[in-house]
């Protein structure tokens, strides 16, 4: 039980990465937040982590709207009364060449992944600088240390993620809270698992391990950058990949 008696914030937490890694939190112990646009998977996946006999509240956030982000974040320390760990897992891909990318697929990504990231950090900040011990963890991408062509809007996205991961982590150093990211490769989610099967198929002969991964794999990277054993780890970006980006 690493996270007992602690709470832990998943933004973009009701399916995919973000269910897993509050799953895998709810299971070492912890309480928890969880932040999404979509009721109906918010519910569930709340309904799953009470099951497993910890607390959870589940609030309706757009992560791009900093009102909704700090009304959000009030009301996680209203219901559970602590924030220790903070994972901002929330994005979305809206993909196209570089010449046919129109403004708004720019925007709404760039919205997302990065002001998003930004708006929850900065929110949570506040309360772990006061509490002097926080953990935040944000998902970047290996696309955004190598890029991939068709996606400049979500490359541009993730590499800001690590940059304002490296700043952040300079800031808060000196009041005990740890600020790294993880930069996963290609996993089994909803967005691949759409891909055609050929498409798949020559994913995963790129990749040294010959497979893509799973979203525990995500998971068991966060829990472990959260947890104790990572104290003196922090602006770190732990690649979780199988060897693609090598």
């Amino acid at each position: 039980m690493q996270l007992a008696n602690q709470v832990a914030l998943v933004t973009g937490g009701a399916r995919g990465i973000g269910r897993e890694i509050a799953l895998a939190f709810a299971r070492e112990g912890a309480d928890t937040a969880l932040f999404d646009v979509n009721p109906e998977p918010l519910a569930q996946t709340a309904k799953e982590l009470e099951a497993l006999g910890r607390r959870c509240v589940g609030v309706v956030v757009d992560v791009t709207d900093g009102k909704q982000v700090d009304e959000g974040v009030a009301k996680v320390l209203d219901k559970l009364g602590r924030l220790d760990i903070l994972i901002n897992n929330a994005g979305i891909t809206k993909d196209g060449l570089l010449i046919r990318m129109d403004d708004a697929q720019w925007d709404r990504v760039l919205d997302i992944n990065l002001k998003g990231t930004f708006l929850c950090t900065r929110a949570v900040a506040k309360h772990m600088l006061k509490q002097r011990r926080g953990r935040i963890v944000s998902i970047a991408s290996i696309v955004g240390l190598i890029g991939n062509p068709g996606q400049a809007n979500y490359a541009a996205s993730k590499a800001g993620i690590i940059g304002l991961t490296k700043a952040v982590a300079k800031e808060l150093a000196s009041r005990g809270v740890t600020v790294n990211a993880i930069a996963p490769g290609f996993i089994k989610t909803e967005m691949t698992e759409a891909l055609p099967e050929q498409a798949k198929q020559r994913l995963a002969e790129a990749i040294p391990m010959g497979t893509l991964g799973e979203p525990k794999d995500v998971a068991q990277a966060a829990l472990f950058l959260v947890s104790e054993a990572a104290r003196y780890i922090t602006g770190h970006v732990l690649v979780v990949d199988g060897g693609l980006a090598m």
